[in-house]
């Protein structure tokens, strides 16, 4: 049976590591503090899941998911990761993970960063769009016709493969939005940031309330068109 490790378990990781669950995967989950805080997570996902350190949840993940706060993206062990498909949700947040220059210049992306970090990894951004609370509402099986969609970017074509895969198992489809390089088009402060997922599409946020409305390729490729839009009016 297929294994999704995580790095990083908590509002994205654990819902992830429901939907996983749900799908018949294995799970093998870790964060900071240690598996010892993961037991009652566990506990909830039964037995397809077991907690373990970050470097354990690597080693066992056919997919590796990364959900970290960015600051802490220098924290991922890089060793048990050379040559895993590694899912990257970073968003950058200034006020929790300070000031990075490379990415207040545009020189670089959130993903970048990681894929440097993990130079023997296959990065793919992902996961990193969506509300937490959508993310578990919204799954649907394939050929449903309220199924959404979520975006994804790498470098590599067979980690792109691997990653549409695990989206698909998980309940969503994948639009490609290209290489990492063009992660930008879907992270935060872009029309495909949270918002093609939320009922209210025309308000300026959401509420912990918001149940969320289906998204589906054809709307998220217009999103992601937007941003390209929305970067060049923003740079004047």
């Amino acid at each position: 049976m297929a294994t999704l490790g995580l790095i990083g378990s908590g509002n994205i990781g654990g819902t992830l590591a429901r939907l996983a669950v749900g799908a018949g995967l294995d799970v093998v989950l870790s964060n900071s503090r240690g598996p010892e805080t993961l037991t009652s997570l566990v506990g909830e996902l039964g037995p397809r899941a077991r907690a373990a350190t970050p470097a354990e949840a690597a080693a066992a993940g056919d997919w590796v998911v990364v959900t970290v706060p960015l600051k802490n993206y220098r924290r991922v062990p890089v060793e048990p990761l050379a040559g895993k498909v590694v899912l990257d949700t970073d968003n950058y947040y200034p006020e929790r993970d300070g000031r990075i220059p490379e990415l207040d210049s545009e020189e670089t992306t959130t993903s970048e960063l990681l894929q440097q970090h993990l130079p023997d990894a296959k990065v793919v951004k992902a996961f990193n769009n969506i509300y937490f609370k959508h993310l578990s509402a919204l799954a649907r099986p394939a050929g449903d016709p309220d199924r959404s969609a979520l975006p994804i970017a790498g470098d590599d074509p067979g980690a792109k493969a691997a990653a549409t895969a695990l989206l698909d198992t998980l309940g969503f489809d994948a639009v490609d939005a290209g290489p990492l390089a063009e992660g930008w088009r879907f992270q935060r402060d872009t029309p495909a940031y949270v918002v093609p997922y939320a009922k209210n599409r025309h308000g300026t946020g959401i509420s912990a309330t918001d149940p969320g409305a289906p998204a589906d390729a054809d709307a998220l490729r217009t999103a992601l068109a937007a941003a390209r839009r929305y970067r060049d009016t923003a740079r004047g």
